[in-house]
């Protein structure tokens, strides 16, 4: 056993020197599955990480777009509502009346007097 042992040392450090330089025997590559697996495996999580943030921000987006949006609905449906107010308001004859007085518009008919000399209040 002590021949075969020596045999097998020799070849595991075996080097060649040239020019100065220290290199290792040639031997074929082996292929270190432990070494792939954890790289695959941290590939793989960095993918699941870039998923849910990229979920996750999208969620963010659309809940702070759906908070805007219901303001500006609320925002909305008030103005509606004066509006509407409004349009009653204005619709009725003695807002007419009211507001063509105040133009300094008369009925048919009517004799408008100009008074002067009021005393200012």
């Amino acid at each position: 056993m002590p021949a075969a042992s020596a045999s097998a040392r020799s070849r595991r450090s075996s080097t060649v020197r040239r020019g100065g330089s220290v290199k290792a025997a040639s031997r074929p590559a082996r292929i270190r599955w432990d070494r792939l697996g954890r790289v695959a495996m941290l590939g793989v999580m960095v993918a699941l990480l870039y998923l849910y943030l990229s979920a996750g921000i999208r969620v963010f987006s659309t809940w702070h777009d759906a908070r805007r949006n219901s303001a500006l609905v609320t925002q909305l449906e008030h103005q509606n509502r004066q509006l509407l107010a409004e349009h009653v308001s204005l619709s009725r004859h003695s807002t007419v009346v009211r507001e063509a007085r105040q133009l300094g518009m008369d009925k048919p008919g009517e004799q408008p007097y100009v008074m002067q000399g009021l005393p200012a209040n």
